[in-house]
């Protein structure tokens, strides 16, 4: 019965993943439907807090995104790319990481892909190399921004075992950092030298590089900077208030001493900081629900809500099979769930669905909270098959053909970067857990 329960769920989760975007929320939800009205299993509670925290969090992406915080982000990130061309391999991952370390989300990456492949092409640098691994790298840093939705809901299931998010950051921020540069020496080696390219060269021949046109310089709008600072502010607002819990309030109720939860102080700081940008930079809030961060947040809402809430309610109701059958095996090799998360993230294409649909079994199973958050970074392989937006964004973008997908479809340029990135990630991460927690 518990492998017809499990078919169920791979099933939903495959077949969401096909249909995309709010498909994977709602084939979540079918499934959920099946195992409670067929199966007759017991529904646990729905992930309000961390759908909560996630909706504060896009909301005032999207404000800083329809401010122009992003444009301007996107400006002083050229600058420094155009003063290194060289060196575009190992600085262009280092922009898309601290983007998104900075932005919660790595869909900020588009706006900065065009220009990381125009640089490249300029330089003589083959653009596959940048462009391959500043996309593994603007995942990687998810698992290391204090305000991704995937580090929310770590935080959010690791806190009864009272980890903090200065724990966490302090473990993913230099382990992820670690990996993106190893996969940055990776990447600078793959492939043939530019003008040694048969398919550049057939470009190049056919003149479809006569006419390389300079983008127009954007005009910023006014409250574009401010927007940023505010945004900037939020967020080391929550890191401080994570990592130091007594800057949160208490109050005294039924004489013991509560303090303000992180999920609250999120949603709180969040919600306060959208409010800003929207008041003081005179931003339209219809743009703000027309942003493609806005859209993107909500359809990763909407597939934790049904993914999550499926995945919870199938573990809760078989943890005693799990307990009995694997945990033995699974803690005497953690690493072994580090590839089964892997494995998982591949077929969600979302880290925090990911992380809430998994990791209450790693707990179930007593996996230590310093292994989990070691193995954070595992739940980054949605490259593996090159399906993903921002894997075929790099390789539209690049217009010398040198990323792309090979012949048997796995031998595609972002394979190698992405699997030593996360491989030293996590490696990294279980050395730093050893010494840190």
């Amino acid at each position: 019965m518990i492998a017809i329960e499990l078919l169920v769920v791979l099933g939903a989760i495959l077949l969401g993943a096909r249909i995309s975007g709010i498909g994977l929320g709602v084939m979540g939800g079918l499934g959920l439907a099946i195992l409670v009205f067929i199966f007759g299993l017991k529904p646990t509670s729905a992930p309000i807090d961390v759908m909560l925290m996630i909706i504060a969090v896009i909301t005032t992406a999207a404000c800083l995104q329809s401010a122009g915080g992003m444009t301007f982000l996107v400006q002083v990130a050229e600058k420094i790319l155009r003063r290194n061309p060289k060196r575009i391999t190992f600085f262009a991952p280092l922009v898309t990481y601290f983007f998104t370390l900075f932005a919660g989300t790595g869909h900020v990456a588009y706006a900065v892909l065009p220009v990381i492949a125009e640089v490249a092409h300029e330089s003589g640098v083959r653009p596959e190399r940048p462009l391959s691994i500043a996309v593994i790298a603007s995942q990687a840093a998810i698992t290391a921004s204090p305000i991704s939705a995937a580090t929310v809901a770590l935080l959010a299931l690791l806190s009864p075992a009272g980890i903090h998010l200065g724990d966490i950051l302090q473990i993913a921020i230099p382990a992820t950092l670690i990996g993106t540069m190893a996969g940055a020496l990776m990447a600078s080696r793959q492939g043939c030298e530019l003008h040694l390219d048969p398919v550049y060269r057939e470009r190049l021949e056919r003149g479809d590089f006569a006419q390389n046109q300079q983008q127009a310089s954007i005009t910023l709008p006014r409250g574009a900077r401010l927007s940023v600072a505010i945004f900037f502010i939020a967020v080391t607002t929550v890191v401080l208030l994570g990592s130091i819990p007594a800057l949160r309030p208490t109050w005294l109720v039924n004489d013991a001493i509560v303090r303000l939860d992180m999920a609250q102080a999120i949603q709180i700081v969040m919600l306060s900081a959208a409010a800003l940008i929207l008041l003081l930079c005179k931003v339209d809030p219809e743009e703000v629900i027309k942003s493609s961060v806005f859209r993107a947040g909500s359809a990763a809402v909407i597939g934790i809500f049904g993914v999550a809430w499926m995945g919870d309610t199938f573990i809760q109701n078989n943890l005693a099979f799990f307990s009995g059958s694997i945990q033995n095996i699974v803690t005497a090799q953690p690493w072994l769930f580090a590839v089964a998360l892997f494995g998982m993230s591949i077929l969600l294409y979302s880290q925090a669905a990911t992380i809430r649909a998994m990791l209450p079994l790693g707990i179930a199973l007593g996996l230590p909270a310093p292994a989990l958050i070691a193995m954070f970074p595992s739940v980054n392989g949605y490259f593996f098959i090159p399906n993903y937006p921002t894997v075929i964004a790099a390789i539209n973008f690049d217009r010398t053909g040198s990323t792309r997908i090979g012949k048997y479809l796995l031998n595609h340029s972002f394979m190698l970067p992405g699997l030593v990135c996360s491989i030293t990630s996590v490696s990294s991460g279980f050395v730093l857990a050893s010494i840190l927690l």
